[in-house]
């Protein structure tokens, strides 16, 4: 006998409003393509369910679609105040030493003039010299290499971002 038991995260968030499930998924991500596609497809019965469609809808997403996204991160090193989420995938840099700081600004600023976009790594867990080890090594790269690389972490930061969404209990 199969479950169909829904955790109550996952059960809260497929019974939300439309408006509701907009806003929370938007906070997820920005690109609003993905949030269309993930609120269209509601219920889900299992958070795999939710992360495969996030997943297929990443992998749909236009260049347009993919800079909206990234327009909703902050640069490594500078999460928006008031931002817990950028905070804590960013907890890396929060004790870096003020040389790796500047080092970090220094290239994020190159990189968004190479690519024209916010460098985008998904963060947590990774040390503060671990992301300037990562934004020098893909600095180097074509745009169409990066823009996979991009499609990539996106994918693993809204993973993170929908399991604090539909995991919790309350």
């Amino acid at each position: 006998m199969t479950s169909t038991f829904t955790p109550p995260g996952l059960a809260r968030f497929n019974d939300l409003e439309e408006r509701a499930a907009v806003a929370a998924l938007h906070e997820a991500c920005a690109s609003m393509t993905w949030v269309r596609r993930l609120t269209a497809a509601r219920p889900y019965a299992t958070a795999d369910q939710l992360y495969a469609a996030s997943d297929a809808a990443l992998a749909e997403l236009t260049a347009a679609d993919l800079a909206e996204a990234m327009a909703g991160h902050p640069p490594i090193g500078r999460p928006r105040p008031g931002d817990p989420a950028s905070a804590r995938e960013q907890r890396g840099m929060a004790g870096a030493s003020e040389e790796l700081k500047a080092e970090m600004l220094e290239l994020n600023l190159a990189y968004q003039e190479k690519f024209g976009h916010v460098f985008l790594i998904c963060a947590t867990g990774l040390t503060g010299e671990r992301m300037r080890d990562a934004v020098k090594e893909r600095i180097g790269n074509g745009p169409e290499r990066e823009r996979e690389i991009v499609r990539t972490e996106l994918g693993k930061i809204n993973r993170i971002r929908l399991a604090r969404l539909v995991e919790e209990d309350a």
